[in-house]
């Protein structure tokens, strides 16, 4: 049986394999908490943001697949102010569902390109 880790690790490098390095991607990361996102070019990273810094204090009461929406909206504004509009989405070892999406769907709402 393989170990957790390894496996993790097939899944992020079987996601990451089917893009090119040179393209700006939006990855993200997804603790117990709160999620994380940053913009990379190549492996230099342009800008990122974590969930708990973004969203306002009456927003914290929400459900966190209700969070990562609000998230991916603040996240996409951000990114159109400093001029970037199409990323290639790098969801990393985690699955398209629940957080993640959510968070998707707002980038797209707030104007990112996918």
């Amino acid at each position: 049986m393989k170990s957790k880790l390894l496996r993790i690790e097939k899944r992020k490098l079987r996601t990451r394999s089917k893009f090119n390095k040179e393209d700006i991607r939006l990855s993200i990361f997804r603790s117990n908490k709160y999620l994380s996102a940053q913009i990379l070019n190549g492996d230099k990273t342009v800008f990122g943001a974590v969930e708990n810094k973004v969203i306002p204090e009456i927003d914290r009461k929400k459900t966190k697949t209700e969070r990562a929406k609000i998230f991916g909206i603040e996240f996409a504004k951000e990114a159109l102010k400093r001029k970037i509009s199409k990323v290639i989405f790098d969801r990393g070892p985690y699955l398209f569902h629940g957080r993640v999406k959510a968070f998707a769907d707002g980038a797209r709402e707030g104007g990112l390109v996918f």
